[in-house]
């Protein structure tokens, strides 16, 4: 069982990135999945979560109208496209997963570095 996050990289502001949070060993779509991102010397945000079976999507108030979480059941994966970067998105983004909906998360992935410099 597997969750794995990419997708991150060095972008200029005003860019556009899509992460993805590929699963393996476990069906994605039975499972909300999450974002969050932890800039350095800051806590861990929450800018994301989909629902399981793609039901409706939360976005928190700093990233609404440029995050869009969206899944593709044959690949496995959820993905969120981050448009309009800034450098205040510069940040390690991870995904996790959980089954329940209670937000207590059963996997985790590794984050990705997003970095956003001009």
């Amino acid at each position: 069982v597997q969750l794995q996050a990419s997708g991150g990289g060095l972008v200029q502001p005003g860019e556009s990135l899509r992460l993805s949070c590929a699963a393996s060993g476990f069906t994605l779509d039975n499972y909300a999945v999450g974002w969050f991102r932890q800039a350095p010397g800051k806590e861990r945000e929450a800018v994301s979560c989909i629902s399981k079976n793609d039901l409706g999507a939360y976005y928190a108030d700093s990233v609404k109208g440029r995050f869009t979480a969206s899944r593709d059941s044959a690949k496995n994966t959820v993905y969120l496209q981050i448009d309009s970067l800034t450098p205040e998105d510069t940040a390690v983004y991870s995904c996790a997963a959980d089954e329940t909906g209670d937000l207590i998360y059963d996997y985790w992935g590794q984050g990705t570095q997003v970095t956003v410099s001009s």
